[in-house]
């Protein structure tokens, strides 16, 4: 088994709560974890990137290489656009649909979403609205991760339990609404 995911979005939009919850259920799971991030994280819109590589043997580099990445999860659609060239042929690009448009020369949102499209294995969605209507918008990067989850070796369950120990701090009700965003983000993948 082996997973290689590149993270992207802009500061402030969960990035790093993804890989968090990743990592976590990679643990859990027993698999290999490395993990590097290149961010501009301390300035919220600023880009973020993170490389997570998972598997189930010995993992020498923290880096993916350019071609080999099985798997872009995107908050923000042109971000996921940036990083296609590490994607590799039979890999998956799940992206959120909505736009943080935090440059004045951002480009046409249709543009974007058609080169999106273009890809044979893509799942974009609005991940905002999906999260809205499991309690909160903010729970939008879960849902984007629900929408990656069948296509990362880790089960269900592991995920869940993540969120339950990286949101569980902050009360039942977050910890509820991050479980239906991360069940329904998967539901919408599946279709």
């Amino acid at each position: 088994m082996k997973n290689d995911i590149i993270l992207a979005g802009v500061g402030g939009q969960g990035i790093l709560s993804i890989a968090a919850i990743i990592g976590y259920a990679a643990v859990e799971s027993d698999l290999f974890l490395k993990q590097a991030e290149v961010h501009g994280m301390s300035q919220r819109g600023g880009d973020v990137q993170s490389h997570l590589r998972l598997s189930s043997g010995e993992i020498w580099s923290d880096l993916i290489p350019e071609g080999k990445a099985t798997m872009i999860i995107s908050v923000e659609p042109m971000e996921s656009l940036r990083y296609l060239p590490w994607l590799s042929p039979e890999g998956w690009l799940i992206t959120n649909t909505e736009p943080f448009i935090n440059i004045p020369n951002y480009p046409d949102v249709e543009e974007v979403l058609e080169e999106i499209r273009t890809l044979p294995r893509h799942v974009a969605l609005d991940a905002g609205k999906i999260a809205d209507e499991a309690g909160s918008k903010k729970a939008a990067n879960v849902v984007i991760l629900g929408a990656a989850s069948p296509f990362i070796d880790i089960p269900v369950e592991k995920l869940e339990k993540a969120i339950r120990q990286l949101f569980g701090k902050k009360g039942e009700e977050l910890v509820e609404i991050n479980l239906r965003a991360l069940h329904a983000g998967r539901a919408y993948a599946r279709q």
